[in-house]
C-alpha cells in the first residue's frame, strides 16, 4: 500500500491544479486566449487522454518535481504511490486543460438568459511561452551588452527555475509572485559551482538543493539572478507577454563579514609590495607586464581589466603631462564599468622615474601594451595579472589574508588620498570611484 491514501491523493491533485486553473481564468478574463494556446492546450489534453487510456506511465506534460515541492510531497511518499500517482497527476492535468477551454468557450458569446453578461473577452497577441519570450529577451539586449553580461543574464534565466523547473513551455502569464517567491528560496538552497561538482552536475536542480554539506551561492549571487528575473518579467509585461511584473524588491541582504571585505593594503604592506615590484629581491616577478601592470594599479586607483587591456596609444602627453587614457575605444574587446569610467589619469612622477615610459618605448611595434594578456570572457584581458598577483605573488609575500586582493590597490589609493587632505571629487575623478 502506498504511503499517501488514495483520498488524500487526489485531493492534493485537486488543491495544485485548482491554484494553476485560477491563474488561468485569471489570463483569460485578462486578455482572452489565443487560437494557437487553445489548439497547445486541446493537443495535450487528447494526449493526457491517450496516455490513461493506454495506462502509458511516461511522465511527459506531468509537472512532477513541482507537484511534489508545492504540495510537500516526498521522494519516499511519490514513489511509494506509484503508478497510481502518475495516472491521478494525469487526471489532474487533463481535466484542468478541460476547463480552461470551457472558460474559453463561454468567452467566445454572450448568454442573455442568465441575467448578467459573461465577461468581455479582449482580441489580445498570444501569450508568449517562456521559453521564446527568454530568446526574444536575449535577442534584444545581447547587442548592447559585453560577451560576458549576454553569457550571465542566459545562465540566470535557464539555470534557475524559470526554465529547468517551469519549462520552455510554461505561458508567462501562469508564473503567480507566489513562484516568484519560490524562485527565491530555491535560489538560497542551491549549491555553488553546482555544474562543476562531480556529485551535482547531474542532478535536476531540486535535487541538487536537497544535498547537504555544500557551500550555497552567496547573496550576491542571489541577487544577480533575481536582478536578471526583474528585467525580464518588466521586459516581458511592457510587451505584453506577462500581466504583471515580478521579482520586484525581492533581492536578499547583503551578508557583512568584516573579514572578507576589501580593504586598504597597511603601510608596512604597501612597502613591501612596492619594494618586491621595483627591486624584487624575492625574484617574484618575473614578467616585466606583471611588474609594470601592478604598479600601475598601485599609482593610479585604475581597474585589473582597465589596466590590461591599453593599448600603447592609451599612453598619451598633453602640455608636457604623460598620462592614461582609459577608454573603451580601440579593441573591439575593451570595455570600461560605466561610461563615468573612461578618464584621463596623470601618470606619478615616481612611475616616470622607475622607467615606465621606457618600458613603453620598448612595446611600440604591437598594438597592446601588455600584449602578453590572452582575452577571456570571464576575465577579460586582466586574468593573467589577476592569478599571479593574488594566488602566487601575495601568498608568497606572506601577507595573503581574506579580503586583500589586486583590487586592494584600489581602496590603498583612495584611502591614501583622503588621508592627504585631496578633496573627494578630485580623486573620485581620478579613480572612477562609485
Amino acid at each position: 500500500m502506498g504511503r499517501l491514501r488514495q483520498d488524500k491523493l487526489r485531493e492534493l491533485v485537486r488543491s495544485y491544479f485548482e491554484k494553476q486553473l485560477s491563474q488561468y481564468i485569471e489570463w483569460i478574463n485578462s486578455r482572452g486566449l489565443s487560437t494557437s494556446a487553445r489548439e497547445h492546450a486541446s493537443s495535450e489534453m487528447l494526449d493526457h487522454e491517450a496516455a490513461l487510456n493506454n495506462q502509458h506511465l511516461s511522465l511527459s506534460y506531468l509537472p512532477v518535481a513541482r507537484f511534489k515541492r508545492k504540495m510537500d510531497v516526498s521522494d519516499e511518499d511519490w514513489f511509494d504511490s506509484l503508478p497510481n500517482a502518475i495516472t491521478e497527476l494525469r487526471k489532474g492535468r487533463r481535466d484542468m486543460l478541460r476547463a480552461v477551454l470551457e472558460a474559453a468557450e463561454r468567452g467566445d458569446g454572450y448568454s442573455y438568459s442568465a441575467g448578467a453578461a459573461e465577461p468581455l473577452m479582449r482580441s489580445v497577441p498570444p501569450s508568449a511561452a517562456l521559453g521564446q519570450a527568454v530568446e526574444d529577451f536575449m535577442a534584444e539586449h545581447s547587442p548592447q551588452w559585453p560577451e560576458k553580461t549576454t553569457k550571465q543574464v542566459r545562465a540566470y534565466l535557464n539555470i534557475n527555475i524559470l526554465i529547468e523547473d517551469f519549462g520552455a513551455d510554461r505561458p508567462l502569464a501562469t508564473i503567480s509572485k507566489t513562484d516568484a517567491s519560490d524562485v527565491k528560496k530555491v535560489l538560497q538552497a542551491l549549491p555553488s559551482s553546482r555544474n562543476t561538482i562531480p556529485a551535482l552536475k547531474d542532478l535536476s536542480l531540486m535535487e541538487a538543493t536537497q544535498v547537504k554539506g555544500y557551500r550555497t551561492i552567496s547573496p550576491k549571487t542571489i541577487n544577480s539572478h533575481i536582478d536578471a528575473c526583474r528585467r525580464f518579467f518588466d521586459w516581458a509585461e511592457r510587451h505584453g507577454h506577462a500581466p504583471h511584473k515580478l521579482f520586484e524588491g525581492m533581492k536578499v541582504p547583503k551578508a557583512k563579514d568584516a573579514e572578507t571585505e576589501r580593504r586598504p593594503y597597511t603601510q608596512e604592506q604597501t612597502q613591501l609590495i612596492f619594494t618586491e615590484l621595483t627591486d624584487n629581491p624575492s625574484r617574484l616577478v618575473r614578467s616585466d607586464s606583471h611588474k609594470w601592470a601592478a604598479l600601475l594599479g598601485m599609482f593610479t586607483g585604475a581597474r585589473l581589466n582597465e589596466i590590461c587591456q591599453l593599448e600603447i596609444a592609451d599612453i598619451k602627453q598633453d602640455c608636457g603631462i604623460w598620462y592614461l587614457n582609459i577608454t573603451d575605444e580601440g579593441d573591439n574587446k575593451k570595455r570600461v564599468k560605466a561610461k563615468a569610467s573612461r578618464r584621463k589619469v596623470p601618470l606619478h612622477p615616481e612611475l616616470i622615474g622607475l622607467g615606465f615610459l621606457d618600458f613603453v618605448k620598448g612595446r611600440d611595434k604591437g598594438l597592446r601594451l601588455f600584449f602578453d594578456y590572452s582575452y577571456s570572457v570571464n576575465g577579460g584581458y586582466g586574468r593573467s595579472l589577476g592569478r599571479w598577483y593574488n594566488e602566487t605573488f601575495l601568498p608568497k609575500l606572506d601577507i595573503k589574508e581574506p579580503g586583500l586582493v589586486f583590487h586592494c590597490l584600489r581602496h590603498t589609493m583612495v584611502t591614501r588620498l583622503a588621508q592627504a587632505g585631496v578633496a573627494e571629487p578630485i580623486y573620485q575623478c581620478l579613480v572612477s570611484y562609485a
